[in-house]
């Protein structure tokens, strides 16, 4: 199945460079847009998606599209040995890692510049492999699935936390306009990226929620794959184990 693609800015060049391209211009103001326009209701969200994990017990852990760590810092709390976080962006790393050094936790999460279509790691590394937000802005989202199930170890679980577009009256029309009107203007005023914020609900728009995800996340091979939506169906947590 072809994913139609989205790209952050009319450029010649690929997805994956346009992403990393918005983040790196984005991440002085990441976090204090990412929770000012959820209304910190993306805690909540990671939390639910963290509880998946709680009967694994992992104690390796890979956080993909890990951005500034907030996730990464959240999974602590399952008591893991190692957590790496990877991402395309080197300055969304950058204020991860203050963060980490703030909280002195630079000993058990790590951070480092990664592509999540080639994993520098090698097959069935981690426990679990955690990704919030982050699996719409795959430029080959097939890829980047498989990639994650090969690093994975057989009986792993992967958690994915993304957005999806609700259903319900008046959720539905509520969500659109905020999502289509209201967000690009604060985030284009905040963060000074005129399209960051416009890509934002592009992408979501165009991202293969529910029965579709799920079913790549089959055909890549995961097992007992589960979806289930979040408020109201605003955002959607799936997961699945590696045989």
């Amino acid at each position: 199945m072809d994913t139609p693609q989205v790209t952050p800015y009319n450029k010649p060049v690929g997805k994956k460079k346009q992403v990393e391209e918005m983040f790196d211009n984005i991440a002085p103001r990441y976090d204090f847009l990412n929770h000012l326009l959820s209304v910190n209701i993306d805690k909540i969200w990671r939390k639910k998606a963290m509880n998946l994990l709680k009967e694994k017990k992992p104690q390796s852990i890979l956080d993909v599209a890990t951005g500034t760590a907030d996730f990464a810092i959240q999974l602590r709390k399952l008591q893991p040995k190692e957590i790496i976080g990877v991402d395309i962006s080197e300055k969304m790393l950058e204020v991860g890692r203050v963060k980490l050094k703030n909280k002195n936790l630079t000993q058990l999460i790590t951070l480092q510049r990664g592509d999540s279509e080639q994993l520098p790691f090698p097959d069935n590394r981690f426990d679990a492999i955690t990704v919030a937000f982050g699996v719409r802005n795959f430029e080959n989202l097939q890829a980047g699935i498989r990639e994650m199930w090969r690093v994975l170890k057989p009986e792993g679980k992967l958690v994915v936390l993304e957005f999806s577009k609700p259903r319900v009256f008046p959720v539905k029309q509520m969500f659109y306009f905020y999502f289509h009107y209201v967000l690009p203007v604060i985030g284009r005023i905040f963060s000074k990226d005129q399209r960051a914020y416009t890509y934002l609900p592009e992408s979501v728009e165009r991202f293969p929620e529910g029965a579709a995800f799920t079913r790549l996340l089959e055909e890549a091979g995961f097992k007992n794959v589960q979806c289930k939506n979040l408020t109201f169906g605003i955002s959607s947590v799936y997961s699945g184990e590696k045989p």
